[in-house]
C-alpha cells in the first residue's frame, strides 16, 4: 500500500491563504448586499401588516353596517308596535288598559330614540374608520412601492453575485479538505474573533497586515522560511510572507475571473 504523501508546512500555508482569499471574496459579496435582505424582509413584514390591518378595518366596517341594519330593523319593529298599541288604545275598556298601552308606546318611542342615537354614533365611527383606511392605503401604497424597488435592487445584486458566491462556497469547502481539521478549526475560530474576518495575513512593512505592531526581524525571517506556522502574538492571526501572499493572490485572481 502506497504511503500517503505528507503535506509540507509551505503547502499548508498556501492552502490557508488561498482559503482566506476565497472567504474574503465571499465576505465582499455579502457586504455588497449589506443590510438589503433584512430591509426587504422588514418591508415585506410591514406590507403584510398593513394589508392585515386593512382587512380588519373592512371587517369592522362590515360589522358596523350589520349593526346599523339591526338598529333600523328594531326601529321599524318599534314603529309597527306603536301603531299596533295606538290602534288598541281606541278599543280599551278602562284607564288601566289605556295607561298600560301608553307605557308600551312610550317604551317603543324610547327604543327608536336610542336606536337613532346609536346609528348616528355608528356613522361617526364609519367616518373615522374610513379616514384610517384612506391613510393606511396611502401608507401601504408607499411601502409597497418602496418594497418593489428594494426587491428589484436585491434581485439585481443576487443575479450578479449568487452564482459566484455559490461557486466560492464550494471552493472554500474544497480547500478546507486540503488542510487538517485542527488548522481549519483554528482558522475558523480566528476569523470569528478578528476584524474583517482576516485570519491569515501577510507581513506588510514589518508588521502583520492591518496591524501597527512591529514584528521582530528574526520572526519575519522565520515566517519567510515557511518551516512552521506562526501566529501574530497580538491578534492571534496566522502570518505568511509577502512573496507567498503575492503569488497566491495572482493564482486566486485567475480563479475568481473564471467563476
Amino acid at each position: 500500500m502506497a504511503k500517503k504523501k505528507e503535506v509540507s508546512v509551505e503547502e499548508r500555508l498556501r492552502a490557508l491563504y488561498d482559503l482566506q482569499l476565497i472567504d474574503s471574496r465571499i465576505d465582499e459579496i455579502r457586504n455588497v448586499r449589506g443590510e438589503l435582505p433584512l430591509e426587504v424582509q422588514d418591508l415585506e413584514d410591514e406590507v403584510e401588516g398593513l394589508n392585515t390591518r386593512l382587512q380588519k378595518l373592512d371587517e369592522s366596517l362590515a360589522n358596523i353596517d350589520e349593526q346599523i341594519k339591526a338598529k333600523k330593523n328594531l326601529m321599524e319593529e318599534a314603529k309597527a308596535l306603536i301603531k299596533k298599541y295606538s290602534e288598541q288604545q281606541k278599543n280599551v275598556r278602562n284607564n288601566r288598559e289605556f295607561n298600560s298601552l301608553t307605557k308600551e308606546v312610550e317604551f317603543q318611542e324610547l327604543e327608536i330614540q336610542l336606536a337613532e342615537k346609536h346609528i348616528k354614533e355608528f356613522y361617526v365611527l364609519i367616518e373615522q374608520k374610513n379616514e384610517v383606511i384612506s391613510s393606511t392605503k396611502d401608507n401601504l401604497k408607499e411601502r409597497a412601492n418602496h418594497l418593489k424597488h428594494k426587491k428589484a435592487e436585491l434581485d439585481t445584486i443576487l443575479s450578479e453575485t449568487e452564482r459566484e458566491e455559490e461557486a466560492l462556497n464550494k471552493k472554500s469547502e474544497k480547500y478546507k479538505l486540503l488542510i487538517e481539521e485542527r488548522l481549519v478549526a483554528a482558522y475558523t475560530r480566528i476569523r470569528k474573533n478578528v476584524k474583517n474576518g482576516l485570519a491569515v495575513v501577510p507581513i506588510e512593512r514589518g508588521a502583520a497586515g492591518g496591524s501597527y505592531f512591529t514584528i521582530p526581524p528574526q520572526v519575519i525571517v522565520e515566517i519567510g522560511s515557511r518551516k512552521k506556522i506562526i501566529t501574530d502574538e497580538h491578534s492571534g492571526r496566522i502570518l505568511v510572507d509577502e512573496v507567498l501572499a503575492a503569488e497566491q493572490k495572482v493564482k486566486m485572481e485567475k480563479l475568481f475571473a473564471k467563476l
